[in-house]
C-alpha cells in the first residue's frame, strides 16, 4: 500500500496545483505515472487525495432522459376503450386494457372473487366518473360477448 510520506514536497505540492485545476482521481493517477514515475493504484490515489486533504472538483453529472421522458403525453380521444386480454393476468378470471377518454390507459382485471381493480399507468390518476361509468358499460358488453 503506498503511503502519502512516500511523496516528497514536490509531488505533494503537485498532486494539490492538479487538484486545484480539476483533475479527476484517474487523472491524478496518471499525471503521477507520467511526471514522476509513481504507478499507483486508483485505490492508493484515493487514499493520497484523502490523506492530503484535497478537494476534487466533481464535474456535474449529465443526467441521461428516461425513456418515460421520451414518450408524448396521452392524446385525447374523447371515447373510453376497453380490450379484453388473450392472456389473463396471474390471480385474475379475466384482464385486461383500458384507455381513458383523456388519453390516460391502465390494466383492469376482475379477480377469483368477482372484485374489480384498475392499475393506471400514471400513478396517482383517476379516471371521471363519466370515464368510468362508460368503461363499466364497455367492459359489461365484452364480457357477456366473450361469454364470461
Amino acid at each position: 500500500m503506498f503511503s502519502a510520506s512516500k511523496l516528497t514536497g514536490e509531488q505533494k505540492d503537485a498532486l494539490v496545483k492538479w487538484a486545484a485545476e480539476g483533475a479527476t482521481m484517474a487523472d491524478l493517477q496518471r499525471r503521477l505515472k507520467e511526471d514522476f514515475g509513481l504507478g499507483i493504484t486508483y485505490m492508493d490515489t484515493r487514499f493520497l487525495v484523502l490523506d492530503l486533504g484535497l478537494e476534487l472538483q466533481e464535474e456535474a453529472k449529465v443526467e441521461e432522459k428516461k425513456p418515460e421522458e421520451d414518450l408524448a403525453a396521452p392524446v385525447p380521444t374523447g371515447t373510453v376503450e376497453v380490450t379484453i386480454d388473450e392472456l389473463v393476468l396471474p390471480g385474475a378470471l379475466v384482464s385486461g386494457r383500458v384507455t381513458f377518454s383523456d388519453g390516460e390507459a391502465g390494466t383492469w382485471l376482475i379477480d377469483q372473487s368477482g372484485r374489480p381493480g384498475l392499475d393506471p399507468d400514471k400513478p396517482g390518476y383517476r379516471p371521471t366518473p363519466e370515464d368510468i361509468a362508460e368503461f363499466q358499460v364497455q367492459l359489461r358488453a365484452l364480457i357477456q360477448k366473450r361469454g364470461y
